[in-house]
């Protein structure tokens, strides 16, 4: 952690997979999408939505169920409602984050990217007791791009007062690894399934727990 502290003005977290274990309930949510569309979501499925945008999902999501188009929206929100009320349920940390944004807090600012829209990273935060911690919290209804675009890691460093080259971004998926390179952070991938490609990061380890072990 000290090398952390020494290397970098600032920390951003992703969300989904990263900070929180909720990769789970989205699985969940997305199979009883399919489910109720006559569709089957299979790992295949999976890979191809993690960490996307939502423009992204509702496209894919209408290919994928023999749906017109502009009917993706629709089917989005269906699955949103469903997390929704997941997410006010019960949510817990991924190995090693909520211990690290505790070693963290205080000592320097901490943020967070989301590509998730804001009233579900509200609930998701709420419910795992992290509200206050963040000092700015950026979604994807607070830029004109989601990630893999880099409108979310720039706004975060801005609200932070701190330029991206001196802040680290922690990401799970290709695009939120492509979203904070682009936006000039150096970026630690912690992919939580194998065939993530997070090659683009600057490094790649198993769990942020292996970030505790440099305290």
């Amino acid at each position: 952690m000290k090398e952390l502290l020494h290397r970098y003005k600032a920390v951003v977290f992703d969300m989904d997979g990263l900070l929180l274990d909720t990769e789970t309930l989205w699985q969940e949510a997305e199979e009883a999408l399919f489910a109720a569309h006559g569709g089957v979501f299979s790992r295949e499925d999976k890979l191809q939505v993690i960490g996307t945008s939502f423009d992204f999902t509702a496209r894919y999501f209408a290919e994928r169920l023999g749906e017109p188009p502009e009917r993706g929206a629709e089917l989005v929100e269906e699955m949103t409602e469903t997390m929704y009320a997941a997410l006010q349920r019960e949510v817990g940390g991924r190995p090693g984050a909520l211990e690290l944004v505790a070693r963290l807090r205080g000592r320097v600012p901490l943020g967070l990217a989301s590509n998730s829209p804001r009233r579900l990273v509200d609930a998701a935060l709420a419910t795992a007791g992290l509200t206050d911690l963040f000092a700015a919290i950026v979604t994807s209804e607070d830029v004109v791009h989601a990630k893999p675009a880099p409108d979310i890691y720039v706004e975060a460093c801005r609200m932070l007062g701190v330029s991206p080259a001196e802040t680290l971004a922690l990401e799970d998926s290709a695009s939120g690894v492509a979203a904070a390179k682009a936006a000039g952070l150096t970026c630690i991938a912690v992919p939580q399934y194998a065939e993530t490609d997070v090659t683009a990061a600057d490094q790649v380890i198993d769990s942020l727990e292996a970030l505790l072990a440099e305290a």
